[in-house]
């Protein structure tokens, strides 16, 4: 068949609601938008470890430390997926990596704010994680094979996450009043930036028209961020904490609420390297990665004694 041919076998499957595998034709445009976004939510899943991992130290309690080990252990094993799903397009774990570590990757916004108190892994918890499972439940369905079957594991893990952290905050609302001043402020720093967490409106997005042509999204940005919203304001009511958005209005003829102007001035500047934490987050990662060399060289030098020593008894 032409090219013409295969794009149109292409996306016929994918109007059909098939999914693609990494043997399959894909035009370069899909495989390059893949790789973009996997390699991006890989690198959001490894960095969000960092700022929760400043607190295994000084949780409250034995509990609260393992839960939070855990949670940051689920992270990492997210990253494991994805970087998997994305080696199957054809590019190596190393050089995403390395796209991280010199500035030629992103990975999500939220991740560049510092955790000032234990309120604050409630918030992330609860909002970030939050909004995660809004985004990662709609790209189970996903058309790219290894990116939706990876979803499906990480949303059930991260609906734990979402729990863990709701069950902090509301904690802490029903403690002394300054622990509910705690959470009040952790809620007022991270709400705004859970809801950059989706990235521009559409019509300001340079890649949700192809991302949605081809399913690889299917759900535009702002209609994750309107059901985040509207799932979200209810349980910050329930337990007694206040939205930082003084235009946060129902609309009783939609059940949809209005809310306020985003700070996109703030998310540019954060995405483009300039947040509070955003080099203390890549300079970490980056001396991690090194002062792990030695382990990465054993495991390969094992791997292939052992592949020499199969050959050898198989000769």
């Amino acid at each position: 068949m032409s090219t013409e041919e295969k794009e149109q076998k292409f996306q016929a499957q994918i109007n059909e609601n098939g999914h693609i595998e990494p043997k399959d034709f894909m035009p370069d445009g899909y495989r390059h938008n893949l790789i973009r976004q996997i390699s991006q939510h890989a690198h959001s899943e490894v960095i969000g470890m960092q700022p929760e991992a400043n607190w295994i130290t000084r949780a409250p309690s034995l509990r609260a430390k393992q839960i939070l080990l855990a949670k940051i252990q689920d992270e990492g094993g997210h990253g494991l997926y994805l970087y998997s799903a994305a080696e199957t397009l054809g590019i190596s774990r190393e050089e995403m990596i390395e796209q991280l570590h010199e500035g030629k990757a992103k990975y999500s916004n939220i991740f560049n704010y510092p955790t000032l108190n234990w309120a604050d892994i409630g918030a992330i918890g609860w909002l970030v994680d939050g909004a995660a499972i809004v985004n990662q439940v709609s790209l189970q369905r996903t058309s790219f094979g290894p990116y939706s079957r990876a979803m499906i594991r990480i949303c059930k893990e991260e609906s734990f996450h979402q729990r863990q952290g709701y069950e902090i905050m509301t904690k802490m609302m029903r403690g002394t009043k300054d622990q509910q001043a705690m959470a009040q402020d952790a809620m007022n720093r991270w709400w705004w930036p859970a809801l950059m967490m989706f990235g521009p409106h559409d019509t300001d997005s340079p890649h949700s028209k192809d991302a949605m042509k081809w399913k690889i999204k299917r759900e535009t940005n702002d209609e994750l961020r309107q059901k985040f919203i509207d799932k979200t304001i209810p349980q910050a009511e329930l337990i007694g904490l206040t939205i930082p958005d003084g235009d946060l209005k129902l609309d009783a003829k939609t059940g949809h609420y209005a809310y306020g102007k985003i700070n996109w001035d703030e998310f540019y500047r954060v995405i483009a390297g300039n947040g509070p934490c955003n080099k203390q987050r890549v300079s970490h990662h980056v001396k991690t990665h090194e002062d792990g060399e030695w382990v990465r060289e054993a495991a390969q030098a094992y791997k292939q004694k052992r592949t020499h020593r199969e050959e050898v008894l198989t000769a």
